[in-house]
């Protein structure tokens, strides 16, 4: 009886033992391995699982491939070679202990559970906290000065900007008078005569001679000569008075005497005159306009002369000439005369010429009275290249062209 209980422990102890190396062998089957110690047929359903196994590790076909989300290579993650996820052959390395060839249970890690093993491309745009992360900006070139860009668009638009087309004006369009209007018009003759100016080549604009008709002119603006005179437009006026004596130098007197004003009444300009005259004074003065040519008659460094014919009682020593061109001593300093001369004589009465370019106040009986010939009376007959002429006294009259070109021409005009 002991005897068949042994058999019965050892018959249960091969069989479990059987079993379990059964079992051993299944597990190993299915890995591809050969499984020890298990039936035949379990063996053999563990070598058809190897060989399954061992067949699924074939390169994937294109149509069998997939892709992950993120542009990532096909059987794999980025940079992974074509026909990715386990090796091919399934089965452990060689020398390698029993591990397990075929797909693992779970998926790769940062793979999605995607087959083909391929890591996702797919950027993580949230934080911990669930907020939108902000994605990094890629580096780019430093950004150039809004000053260096406006150098370049304005030296663009200057390298291809077109020349602007310049349209001819039409005749009711063009600015301006005609030339030979304005000549007529300034006294120069007839517009006929001032075409033949013309074409002789004898009128100057701006410098420059006109040698065509029909040119337009700004009388305002343009500068107009005619043989080398500059004419008088229609803004500006020029008089000459023959002041009477007792006349007050000025435009008004508030003493309510006789002035130069009473003699340019009801004039749509306002004339000032040039220099002054001594009310007991008679003789040429101008009224004008024309402020600057007034200034520049009047200022000291033009040095335009002044003539004038003083009545004195002689007799007269020889060198009374020589003494007023040598200079008189004055209390203002001295004054010399650029020119003297005896124009009558009758018995002791003497009617002299004295020329000087000063302008000092009662300059001339001043220089006589020093010299001990007071002046009994005294009458400017010329101021620069303007002459009184036979013009009678209280008279007023306009100047022609030429003695305003001539003027004109004494300053620098």
């Amino acid at each position: 009886m002991r005897s068949s209980g042994r058999n019965t422990g050892g018959n249960r102890g091969d069989k479990q033992g059987g079993a379990g190396r059964a079992g051993q062998g299944g597990r190993r089957g299915q890995d591809g391995q050969r499984g020890q110690g298990a039936p035949r047929g379990q063996r053999s359903q563990g070598g058809q699982r190897g060989r399954q196994s061992s067949s699924d590790a074939r390169p994937l076909r294109p149509e069998e491939r997939r892709y992950t989300q993120g542009g990532a290579k096909p059987g794999g993650g980025p940079g992974a070679k074509p026909g990715g996820g386990p090796k091919a052959g399934g089965g452990p390395k060689a020398g390698g202990g029993p591990k397990a060839g075929g797909p693992r249970s779970g998926a790769p890690k940062g793979t999605g559970g995607k087959p083909g093993g391929a890591k996702s491309n797919v950027r993580k745009d949230v934080t911990k906290s669930g907020a939108p992360k902000a994605r990094a900006r890629k580096a780019s070139a430093p950004a150039r000065p809004r000053e260096y860009e406006a150098q370049i668009e304005e030296r663009n638009r200057a390298r291809h900007a077109k020349p602007p087309v310049k349209l001819p004006k039409t005749f009711g369009e063009q600015e301006g008078e005609r030339l030979q209007k304005v000549l007529a018009r300034a006294g120069m003759g007839s517009r006929r005569a001032c075409e033949e100016l013309v074409d002789q080549a004898r009128v100057e604009v701006n410098g420059e001679i006109v040698r065509e008709q029909g040119l337009r002119v700004d009388p305002d603006k343009d500068e107009i000569k005619v043989d080398g005179l500059t004419i008088a437009t229609q803004s500006h006026v020029f008089f000459a008075l023959n002041k009477p004596a007792g006349v007050v130098a000025s435009m008004e007197d508030p003493d309510g005497r006789q002035c130069l004003g009473d003699y340019v009444q009801n004039r749509e300009t306002r004339l000032f005159h040039v220099g002054r005259l001594d009310t007991e004074t008679e003789g040429l003065i101008l009224l004008t306009n024309h402020g600057e040519l007034a200034h520049r008659l009047t200022h000291p460094r033009y040095g335009v002369t002044k003539t004038y014919l003083a009545a004195i009682q002689g007799p007269l020593p020889r060198d009374l000439g020589k003494q007023l061109k040598s200079g008189i001593r004055l209390d203002d300093g001295y004054a010399r005369a650029d020119h003297f001369k005896v124009v009558e004589n009758t018995g002791k009465n003497y009617l002299v010429e004295v020329s000087l370019h000063e302008g000092r106040k009662h300059i001339v009986r001043r220089m006589l009275a020093e010299a001990g010939f007071p002046v009994d009376k005294l009458v400017r007959t010329r101021f620069g290249p303007i002459a009184l002429g036979d013009q009678k006294s209280g008279w007023l009259r306009r100047l022609t062209n030429t003695e305003v070109g001539m003027l004109m021409r004494e300053v620098g005009l």
